[in-house]
C-alpha cells in the first residue's frame, strides 16, 4: 500500500520538474521569435521621451538590444 502512494509522490515530482523545464524552454523560444520590443514600440518610446527618432536610430538600438540579448543567452549556455 504505501509502495503506491511513494510511486505517485515520485512521478508527481518528476512531472512537475519535467513540466517546468518544457515551460522554460518554450517560453524562450517565443520570445526569441516574438520578442518584446519592436522597432513601432522603440518609436514610440523615443517620442515619449521628447526625441526625435531617425530610422538609422532606431535601427542602431534594436541592433543593440539583438546583440545584448544574444549575448546573455550563450554565456547562459557556456555555464
Amino acid at each position: 500500500m504505501w509502495i503506491y502512494i511513494l510511486v505517485g509522490i515520485i512521478c508527481l515530482l518528476l512531472g512537475a520538474v519535467g513540466g517546468f523545464f518544457i515551460a522554460r524552454q518554450y517560453m524562450m523560444s517565443y520570445l526569441k521569435k516574438n520578442p518584446p520590443i519592436n522597432e513601432q514600440m522603440l518609436q514610440v518610446m523615443m517620442a515619449q521621451m521628447g526625441q526625435k527618432p531617425s530610422q538609422k536610430k532606431i535601427n542602431q538600438m534594436m541592433s543593440a538590444m539583438n546583440k545584448q540579448s544574444a549575448q546573455a543567452s550563450t554565456k547562459k549556455k557556456s555555464k
